[in-house]
């Protein structure tokens, strides 16, 4: 896929922050992977070890928006809900690839650039306080930001081509709301309106952006069993609308 970073959404905590980003970090995903050899073997071999996730540095201009990327960064280290999407040659729609997972803040710092002042933020690994238990952080946009004001009907995407088992990760950025609302996933085998399920625990329960935007990673259990279509679902308690961002990671590595 060639496209360029104008196509790319950037999401922190709830907060659509794509208005204020310069260009994200290098969206780290690697693994151990030291050569060795028995007495007997030709060629060295390599085993695969564990994974290191990490965002890299994101810059941006510096602004004061209490309600944006300020109030988000500069209050000190903490951990991020972080979401990159990025479109095909076009704003990211429903199948685009997603980088996401949870980080900590290891910094924040002011330069000046050439007319402007940025920041720059350097994420470090994989969060401490991440309740995730899974090694991939790419995964499929469900629901590109977007107002949804009624329950979602509509044929969902096939992230895979297949059914899996082993489970995944809700991800869910509640922009705002008037009132309480429940985001969800569902899946199918087949993709039409009446074979649409709820997806077992994928679920963000009941929340209120009516002040705060709001924000969640949900993994599933490992063994999960998760049906080859996928799509949003909504339910609304006393919110009429919301805006929101919502994407799903498919573990299939074993």
């Amino acid at each position: 896929m060639r496209t360029h970073n104008k196509h790319i959404r950037v999401y922190d905590n709830g907060v659509d922050i794509s208005g204020y980003s310069r260009s994200v970090g290098s969206l780290d995903w690697m693994f151990d992977a030291e050569p060795d050899a028995a007495v007997t073997d030709e060629v060295k071999n390599i085993l695969i070890g564990k994974c290191t996730i990490s965002a890299g540095t994101y810059s941006a201009f510096l602004d004061n928006d209490a309600a944006g990327l300020f109030n988000l960064a500069s209050a000190g280290n903490g951990t991020h809900n972080y979401m990159v999407a990025i479109g095909a040659n076009a704003a990211p729609v429903a199948g685009d690839s997603v980088f996401a997972w949870k980080f900590e803040q290891t910094s924040y710092q002011v330069e000046q650039g050439s007319g402007f002042v940025v920041v720059s933020i350097p994420f470090g690994g994989a969060s401490y306080n991440s309740t995730l238990t899974y090694k991939k952080p790419w995964g499929k946009l469900i629901h590109p930001k977007g107002t949804e004001t009624d329950v979602n009907t509509a044929a969902g995407i096939d992230d895979n081509g297949a059914s899996s088992a082993l489970g995944g990760i809700f991800i869910y950025h509640l922009h705002s709301s008037d009132g309480t609302v429940t985001l969800s996933m569902e899946d199918a085998a087949t993709n039409s309106d009446a074979s649409f399920a709820a997806l077992s625990g994928a679920t963000s329960g009941s929340i209120d952006a009516t002040s705060t935007p709001l924000s969640g990673m949900v993994a599933l259990g490992t063994t999960a069993t998760v049906r080859r279509y996928l799509r949003w679902q909504i339910a609304f308690g006393t919110a009429t609308t919301a805006t929101f961002t919502a994407a799903f990671i498919r573990n299939n590595l074993g």
